[in-house]
């Protein structure tokens, strides 16, 4: 198992601290496995990312065996040594305007919390497997909307990050007795091609050290919390906001 090639599957990899995150792993030799709904994208310019590449509607969650049945049969030895749970949505309003409590209705609320919560319980339930033969380490990537009123991030997708935080206690609770870490990260204000209008602003007063994060600087912890430098650190978040969590 030493010269075994390390596997990682990734949600939401197609842009951002996703696709940063492929990147970064493949340079560290790991094979890398991607879910997405949408199919293979040609702009994805990562090696054999047409093969690592499947379609899968994380909303739909009587699909997840599915998936997992497909990702065990991509796995030569059985074992899966990263789960990173990066998928999430965020629906918005007219003019991308913010969703609260009032303009989310029922089906918004359903949308989000299967995609950004229950798809990823439900995932790490079926690769349980997989992941203890490989001694794994699952990173679910939260934010910093999960612990504080944010004023672009909508209600429904602030609910499912502060519930995946305690997901993700209870996972490392759970799963500790099988040699299977869960930790969290919480990104705050990072450079992606989805920040909203009026970032630059929310940085200046709330962020200590003044700049946006990069997507590169997110896989740098993820790829700790998924190595043997983290191999007693279970249960975490780590908040990756450059201070404005303080």
């Amino acid at each position: 198992m030493a010269d075994e090639q390390r596997i990682m599957l990734l949600t939401g990899a197609s842009r951002g601290i996703g696709h940063a995150t492929v990147k970064l792993f493949q340079s560290r030799g790991w094979r890398i496995l991607t879910v997405s709904r949408q199919p293979f994208d040609p702009a994805c310019g990562w090696p054999a990312a047409k093969a690592a590449h499947i379609q899968a509607d994380l909303a739909d969650l009587s699909a997840i065996d599915a998936l997992a049945a497909e990702v065990r049969a991509r796995l030569p030895n059985g074992r899966l040594h990263a789960l990173v749970n990066n998928a999430g949505i965020s629906p918005k309003g007219p003019g991308g305007a913010r969703l609260g409590v009032l303009d989310t209705d029922a089906h918004a609320w359903t949308q989000v919390l299967n995609v950004n919560l229950v798809s990823t319980a439900l995932l790490v339930r079926a690769l349980v497997p997989e992941l203890e033969a490989a001694r794994g380490s699952i990173v679910n990537v939260t934010s910093i909307v999960g612990s504080r009123v944010h004023p672009f991030a909508g209600v429904a997708y602030a609910a499912s990050k502060a519930a995946l935080a305690a997901l993700t206690r209870e996972i490392a609770s759970e799963l500790g007795a099988h040699n299977v870490r869960c930790n969290a990260i919480a990104p705050g204000e990072i450079k992606t091609a989805i920040l909203s209008p009026g970032t630059d602003a929310l940085v200046a007063r709330s962020v200590p050290m003044g700049r946006l994060g990069e997507p590169r600087e997110v896989a740098e912890t993820i790829h700790f919390l998924c190595s043997e430098a983290s191999s007693y650190i279970n249960g975490a978040e780590i908040h990756i906001s450059g201070g404005q969590h303080v």
